[in-house]
């Protein structure tokens, strides 16, 4: 498979995945005034762990990818959010080996940190050189784009979409009821 068709269908999936993540977060706030919803909710408490191990795999695999098959050198500030999706499968293939629920407060701490520099790095690469500081010396610069997708997916946007998602996913699964 060509860079560029990868490229095409990775922007789609991350379009997918904001779009999953959007109507995940509208059913948890909506779920009391809605009983209807109780069936994804349900889902998603049940489901929630595995899922998010898929999904934080299928995110490392891609940057594995990326850079080890297609070449693509990372930058400082995505080794930063490598770092915090990392461990996550990490943590997500033993807790449902495990049926281990409490790690979803880890995983919300992992994800807030790595979301907020996908932020930084994000507008670093949409605005203008010089607006924000970039962490690289020397090496592969954090504002060089070297993904874009449908005007606005990068590899950071690609970052933020898939700790939101993870983010949404602990939600439901840290709101599970405990037994007594």
């Amino acid at each position: 498979m060509h860079v560029e068709t990868l490229n095409y269908l990775l922007g789609l999936a991350t379009i997918v995945l904001q779009i999953l993540t959007v109507a995940f977060l509208a059913v948890y706030f909506l779920r009391h005034q809605f009983p209807d919803l109780e069936g994804i909710v349900s889902y998603l408490r049940t489901w929630g762990i595995g899922i998010a191990f898929l999904a934080s795999a299928g995110a490392s695999i891609v940057t594995v990818v990326h850079s080890g098959i297609f070449g693509l050198p990372p930058c400082p500030l995505c080794w930063w959010q490598r770092a915090f999706l990392y461990p996550q499968v990490v943590m997500f293939g033993i807790a449902v080996l495990m049926r281990d629920r409490v790690i979803a407060g880890y995983s919300i701490a992992l994800s807030i940190i790595g979301l907020m520099i996908g932020v930084y790095h994000h507008v670093l690469q949409m605005y203008p050189t010089g607006s924000l500081p970039c962490p690289s010396e020397g090496g592969v610069s954090c504002g060089q784009i070297l993904f874009l997708q449908f005007g606005y997916i990068t590899y950071p946007m690609m970052s933020i979409s898939a700790f939101a998602f993870l983010i949404v996913l602990m939600l439901f699964v840290r709101s599970t009821p405990r037994a007594l």
